[in-house]
């Protein structure tokens, strides 16, 4: 009699246990999704929320343990969390059906953080000739990043600039194969250059472009400054000239300022032809999964036509190239 009541008592005392566990394994997951969705990272969760795609990938694995269990209000929980972060992340793998006008001038466009001038400056001048590369914005642009690309003939290529290089991570520029206008750089909040001019390429309506650079969420102390500085990027004007942002957002398409920059008037090049999910941020001396922090972002008024990510020597980021179609004058 006695074996058989204690073992009677301690099922269910398993039985809580098992749920309780069941409950902690399915909670990070929603609350993960909640957040995403109402666009209220705050504080550590800025930069944790960069990793979103793994957590969708990861949100997977309770559905399943639920399931093996047979919990099956866990599975739903799990469920509807894994659903919601999967809504906010696949769509970026597959390309849009509208990518903007398709008839126009065709022009190449490419960014890349040099990091701190480190980059190999004789790779950067190889993808800008091999992929055709019209206009170029360069970050953390130094004096000894300037005198590279110079040396391995990217003035040839690219003759017409606006530069702003400075020796530390601040700097910034844009070279282009077109006469340019208009041209200077302003700090972003954080202190970070932003080089920018008017480019007229042949027979196309002449477009705005900035070499973008918001400072990083590397702090708690920093986010205002990382929230201000991409609030205060430029918008399109529909009065005015088509507008190119490229850069290093520091930021990926998780994390809410952004994507509200994107809902005022742009497009993100990756975004549009399903490459979105590519990483173009790869930390490897922290040895931390990569993700999506470069962006090309163009006015509703330009198509997008194809985007590739390439690797640069010597760089912890990824340049990115974007044939856009741009209006024709």
């Amino acid at each position: 009699m006695t074996l058989t009541s204690t073992s009677a008592e301690v099922r269910p005392a398993r039985r809580a246990t098992r749920t309780v566990l069941m409950f902690f394994l399915v909670l990070p997951g929603l609350l993960w999704a909640l957040v995403r969705l109402s666009g209220q990272e705050r504080g550590p969760l800025v930069q944790l929320f960069a990793y979103t795609p793994y957590a969708a990938l990861w949100a997977w694995v309770p559905v399943v343990i639920a399931l093996r269990a047979r919990r099956w209000l866990a599975t739903a929980a799990a469920v509807l969390a894994a659903l919601v972060l999967a809504v906010c992340v696949l769509p970026r793998a597959l390309p849009d059906a509208h990518r903007g006008p398709a008839t126009g001038v065709r022009v190449t466009v490419m960014t890349i953080n040099m990091f701190v001038g480190a980059a190999d400056p004789a790779s950067v001048v190889k993808l800008v000739r091999d992929h055709d590369v019209a206009v170029l914005a360069v970050q953390e642009f130094t004096p000894r990043a300037r005198e590279g690309l110079t040396a391995a003939g990217l003035d040839t290529l690219l003759p017409y600039h606006s530069l702003a290089e400075e020796w530390d991570p601040t700097g910034s520029g844009l070279y282009s194969r077109f006469p340019i206008s208009a041209a200077g750089s302003a700090r972003a909040k954080g202190n970070n250059q932003q080089a920018y001019a008017t480019v007229q390429p042949p027979g196309a309506t002449a477009l705005a472009v900035q070499s973008a650079h918001p400072l990083a969420p590397y702090a708690v102390s920093a986010l205002a400054d990382w929230r201000a500085g991409l609030a205060a990027e430029p918008v399109p004007d529909p009065d005015g000239p088509p507008r190119i942002l490229l850069g290093d957002f520091n930021s990926t398409l998780d994390h809410a300022p952004i994507r509200h920059l994107i809902d005022r008037g742009y497009r993100d090049a990756a975004d549009t032809v399903g490459e979105g999910l590519v990483p173009t941020w790869g930390p490897w001396y922290h040895h931390l999964p990569p993700v999506t922090l470069d962006h090309v972002l163009v006015d509703e008024r330009v198509g997008v036509r194809d985007v590739s990510v390439h690797g640069v020597t010597g760089s912890d980021h990824r340049a990115v190239i974007a044939t856009l179609t741009v209006p024709a004058a």
